[in-house]
């Protein structure tokens, strides 16, 4: 068996193949196996959270879990929204300000798309 990929606009996983169309039954959108294909090479190198997505700059995330702040008592909490994040290189690629705490680096890997 084939592996598809996910749904490009809802992510889901369900997504099967009609002739040369590739059809996802949670929200209908259509695509065909090429652009699949090319896409996926160049998303290879993008920045995804923890559920998959790929984040851009400028979007806002969701913190999932309890963030010790090193060095500081501080904690970020699971929940916690922070806006107009920042993709930077680097193991921390995730550059934001959080309110109450200030200036950030967060991995990608405890964060959603908001």
């Amino acid at each position: 068996m084939s592996e598809l990929p996910n749904c490009p606009q809802c992510n889901s996983e369900y997504t099967y193949q009609d002739d040369i169309l590739l059809i996802c039954p949670s929200c209908g959108h259509e695509w065909s196996l090429e652009s699949a294909n090319t896409s996926a090479s160049v998303d290879d190198n993008a920045v995804r959270d923890a559920n998959g997505n790929v984040l851009q700059s400028g979007d806002s995330v969701i913190v999932i879990k309890d963030l010790k702040v090193k060095g500081s008592s501080l904690v970020v909490k699971g929940g916690t929204k922070v806006k107009n994040i920042r993709l930077v290189d680097g193991d921390h690629d995730i550059d934001c300000k959080i309110d109450g705490i200030g200036a950030m680096q967060l991995k990608s890997e405890f964060v959603k798309k908001a």
